[in-house]
């Protein structure tokens, strides 16, 4: 049978396409209630109409919802209405965390968004998926569970950015305590969060959203994808994560609606965000920068950092005009500026008026965007030159920006321009890889282990099966420029061809290191950890009544020390997967995955190759790690964890040992 696939993953889904705005005088227009992005009329002749009509829209929605905006007047809130870049960013990304210090590095990793990406206003903490299910632990574990957690969050704090945690409703299978509703609103009281990201959710319940708000008044609720219209009072963020325009730039209908209401644009698998950009400024709205998704790097190129950069320097200076002034989309701002593919949106505030332009043409294009008129000056606030009629360049893709005055420009802006002018744009769209490298390369082992399964040296070409999960596998990203990756290539089944070649004869242990093994080498050998969060965690006073099951809570950096007190090493996945497909290997009761010494980096994520499974059976959301006793061809790709994270009631090890040729 062949299976075809009912969409193209590499065009926007129907639910992701802008909406079209009816321009008869007796349209229905609640059919924009469920828009992203209203789209743009075709004809310039069309926009005065289609101004008015979005503009009714807008009138008759609130008047239907009976909408207030009473939230948004909050204080404690209001900085979400400036929060024009947040980062989504996994704990122990190597920036954020050093693996070799042992502790969180904010001051690093905020550096780095400085340098590269214009900074950041706010970051959300991604803490449990895509390693939730491995074992027992539920997704308040792995925050609770973190030494230094609040001090890292501080730190944020003491920087001036906001700091979001992230609730996913799907975990409902692991370790039970508290209902959801009071366990998120006991963390967000405990850690002193800003925010809350809605993980799958475009809306949060009600009675969430009373809980999270006695827990910590004025909480942000931001929301995956499109927010409800009816629930923009009470969630003020909303990512527009695979929102696609109209080839004229369209109004996000949600921030039309209601102006303090943020939106952060995304597309995670994208190489070119330049359109996301370019929407997020004509709408002065924000956006999502996010490099690394969920152990893949998808780094933005030098041409949309560099203009993301100098789009963040504008709208943090300008953002009383973006919440307050008049607001006109479609600006006529040249003539012959449609037919040059140029277009641009206006806030007027006083005397004073701001275009954001944008170029959506492949080539750079000079033109006088802004009539003259007497008495009015005009300032480029991308280069600083001032002029009665201005001549800007826009480059290829990219953005303009022009301030006019009455009499004089505003010295503040006359700066604003200085500081913008210093960012150095680049037109270098290409895509910046990451390649993985071994982390730990063992030495050969001191004994040569006389009992074991053998596996003698030569070439072996192996075929290794894995889920197609969004952490990939090792280089580069599983979608490329993909809108919503969907079943079947989601957590669809794959394989892969990997040649090993072993010099030498190699022997894996028959079965892994048991409890009475471990403890022996601990109290021999006076082995402590350099963090001792969970290790050995099932062990009590010393005893382990399991004496000959595996041992667990003990992490790569634990069976590394254990295998050289034995003078053996871990076996590479390879070996492991070799030998395990030979007799006399065995699997010790419960099944724990193994740690082998295939621990990989590409300066962002740090990962390790698990083999054979184990007895969990969190299965019932597919996002859950893979579950269940697994084929030795099986490898699962574990991003790891600092702090003593890693260590897990179901991962184990066994060793090899190098044995000399004769």
């Amino acid at each position: 049978m062949v299976i075809r696939y009912s969409f193209d993953s590499l065009q926007p889904r129907p639910i992701d396409l802008p909406t079209e705005v009816p321009l008869d005088d007796d349209a229905d227009l609640s059919v924009l209630d469920e828009a992203k992005i209203l789209a743009a009329p075709a004809s310039r002749a069309d926009v005065e109409r289609w101004r008015d009509q979005i503009e009714r829209w807008r009138e008759e929605a609130r008047s239907r919802l009976c909408y207030s905006g009473a939230q948004y007047d909050r204080i404690e809130s209001q900085w979400a209405q400036t929060c024009f870049a947040v980062a989504q960013v996994w704990l122990w990304d190597e920036l954020l965390y050093s693996f070799e210090d042992h502790v969180f590095t904010p001051q690093k990793f905020l550096a780095d968004a400085r340098q590269r990406l214009g900074g950041l206003d706010a970051v959300v903490l991604w803490h449990a998926y895509p390693v939730i299910g491995l074992d027992d632990r539920n997704q308040w574990d792995y925050y609770r569970q973190i030494p230094g957690l609040k001090e890292l969050i501080a730190q944020f704090h003491a920087a001036g950015v906001r700091v979001g945690v992230d609730y996913n409703p799907w975990d409902t299978q692991t370790r039970r305590g508290k209902a959801d509703v009071e366990e998120l609103a006991a963390l967000v009281a405990d850690l002193g969060a800003d925010a809350v990201f809605l993980d799958t959710l475009k809306t949060a319940e009600p009675e969430l959203v009373e809980a999270l708000e006695r827990a910590k008044p004025g909480i942000v609720l931001e929301g995956e994808s499109r927010v409800l219209l009816a629930r923009i009072e009470d969630h003020g963020a909303s990512w527009a994560q695979f929102f696609a325009d109209s080839p004229v730039p369209g109004v996000l209908k949600s921030h039309f609606f209601e102006r303090r209401h943020m939106l952060h644009h995304v597309r995670r698998w994208h190489r070119d965000h330049s359109e996301e950009i370019q929407s997020a400024w004509v709408n002065g709205v924000g956006l999502m920068m996010w490099e690394v998704v969920f152990g893949v790097w998808v780094g933005w190129n030098k041409r949309d950092r560099s203009t993301a950069a100098r789009m963040l320097t504008l709208q943090r200076s300008l953002s009383h005009f973006l919440l307050e002034g008049q607001f006109t989309p479609l600006v006529e701002c040249a003539d012959n500026a449609d037919d040059k593919l140029v277009f641009g949106s206006s806030w007027k505030r006083g005397t004073d008026t701001l275009y954001a332009l944008v170029n959506r043409s492949e080539t750079p294009i000079t033109l006088k965007p802004i009539r003259e008129e007497t008495g009015i000056v005009q300032l480029d606030l991308m280069t600083g030159a001032v002029a009665q009629c201005l001549a800007i360049t826009i480059p290829a893709r990219g953005i303009a920006a022009v301030m006019t005055s009455q009499g004089e420009i505003d010295p503040d802006m006359i700066e604003l321009a200085s500081e913008v002018s210093v960012i150095e744009l680049s037109d270098d769209a290409r895509f910046e890889h990451r390649r993985v490298h071994r982390v730990h390369e063992s030495s050969r082992s001191k004994n040569t282990g006389e009992s074991g399964v053998l596996i003698e040296p030569g070439e072996y070409v192996l075929t290794v099966r894995y889920r197609g999960r969004e952490t990939g596998m090792y280089d580069g990203a599983p979608y490329v420029d993909e809108w919503k990756p969907l079943v079947p290539r989601l957590h669809d089944p794959r394989t892969l061809e990997r040649v090993t070649t072993l010099d030498n004869p190699v022997i894996v242990a028959q079965h892994e290191v048991t409890n009475d093994e471990f403890l022996h080498f601990v109290r021999e050998s006076g082995y402590q950890p350099a963090v001792s969060n969970r290790f050995l965690l099932h062990v009590k006073d010393g005893v382990n009544g399991r004496g000959h099951e595996p041992v667990c809570f003990v992490s790569l950096e634990d069976a590394r020390a254990y295998c050289e007190w034995v003078g053996g090493r871990l076996p590479t996945e390879d070996e492991w997967q070799i030998a395990g497909d030979k007799q006399g290997f065995q699997r010790l009761e419960p099944h724990v995955w193994n740690w082998t010494e295939s621990e990989y980096s590409d300066g962002r994520s740090r990962f390790a190759i698990l083999k054979g499974g184990s007895d969990a059976q969190y299965d019932e959301s597919e996002w859950y790690f893979d579950a269940g006793v697994r084929p030795p061809d099986f490898s699962a790709k574990l991003l790891l964890m600092g702090l003593g994270m890693s260590r897990s009631e179901r991962i184990g090890f066994r060793v090899a040992f190098d044995r000399r040729n004769k």
